[in-house]
């Protein structure tokens, strides 16, 4: 396998994602700002300019806030090192190897096996695993899920997906937006004037955005994350040099039929496999966190 060659062919997909992420908030955005503009006489580059303040808002509050807000929701502690020993050890291992500076490492009291890492950069990460990686995985495995976790932190993945979940929510918030101004905007200007085709159509447009924007924001995010996941499984591989580690390790977290209770929508694109088990999704290859563990571990071993 070229790894260098995976790697660099994942970046580039991810850039194209994020120009489309931003041209589809960006034309939500207009078209809230012309109902507004059209409905009630507001300025058009007032709420336009408003727009962009808040999603810069939004991701500056995300990004210096992250790994504390992604381990509280996930129910996490931070693991001393009298306790979890070989965890210590291998996460200190890896470090050296990789350049890394050792991130905090936290473990979730949960027997579901899967680990995620986050933080806005390497020397603000956090590793964290569940009990069941240490109980069920071998050192090897969990050698491979904690590479894979810091390979995330090395290339920055963490605070790349931080940043897209930031822009779902924006784009949800503005769809949001959207349908709440159909129902005040019969106390607007169009019940003085004549809309005319041109705000039939508009409105048209708004409603089937309104509708789309979430699920193709949500198309969006997913991909990014399925793209980093086979980037992270390379890297993974070029740190540790054994394959077997990480692809044996994918597929008894593949066989695992536990839900990790701690997990939601909001963070399950950070773990190192879906962690909410039994979902029962339309098109759901479209709207998976995560590349089937299969092809995975077909990518790892070559075949």
């Amino acid at each position: 396998m070229d790894f260098y060659s995976q790697i660099a062919r994942n970046k580039r997909m991810t850039y194209i994602l994020f120009l489309l992420f931003f041209i589809l908030i960006g034309f939500l955005a207009y078209v809230v700002s012309f109902i507004i503009d059209w409905y009630f006489g507001a300025g058009f580059i007032f709420f336009y300019s408003i727009f962009g303040v808040l999603t810069i808002i939004f991701a500056i509050t995300s990004y210096y806030s992250s790994d504390k807000i992604v381990t509280s929701i996930s129910k996490a502690k931070e693991a001393p090192a009298s306790k979890f020993k070989q965890l210590h050890n291998i996460v200190e291992e890896l470090c050296i190897a990789s350049g890394l500076p050792k991130p905090k490492i936290f473990v979730i009291n949960d027997t579901a096996i899967n680990a995620f890492a986050t933080g806005r950069n390497p020397e603000h990460a956090v590793v964290c695993v569940t009990v069941g990686c240490l109980t069920r995985l071998s050192r090897a495995q969990l050698q491979g899920v904690i590479a894979h976790e810091l390979s995330h932190i090395k290339s920055y993945d963490v605070r790349t997906m931080t940043i897209a979940t930031v822009l779902v929510g924006m784009a949800v918030l503005l769809s949001d937006m959207m349908f709440r101004m159909f129902f005040f905007g019969s106390l607007g200007r169009s019940n003085s004037r004549d809309s005319g085709g041109i705000m039939i159509a508009m409105i048209g447009i708004s409603i089937v955005l309104a509708i789309l924007t979430p699920i193709i924001a949500k198309m969006i995010t997913f991909t990014i994350s399925r793209k980093r996941e086979f980037s992270a499984d390379a890297a993974a591989i070029q740190l540790t040099r054994n394959p077997e580690g990480l692809a044996t390790a994918l597929e008894v977290i593949g066989k695992d039929t536990e839900k990790l209770e701690a997990a939601n929508k909001a963070t399950a694109h950070l773990y190192i496999s879906n962690p909410l088990r039994g979902q029962k999704l339309l098109m759901k290859s479209l709207f998976s966190t995560h590349p089937p563990i299969k092809d995975r571990v077909r990518a790892i071993r070559g075949h």
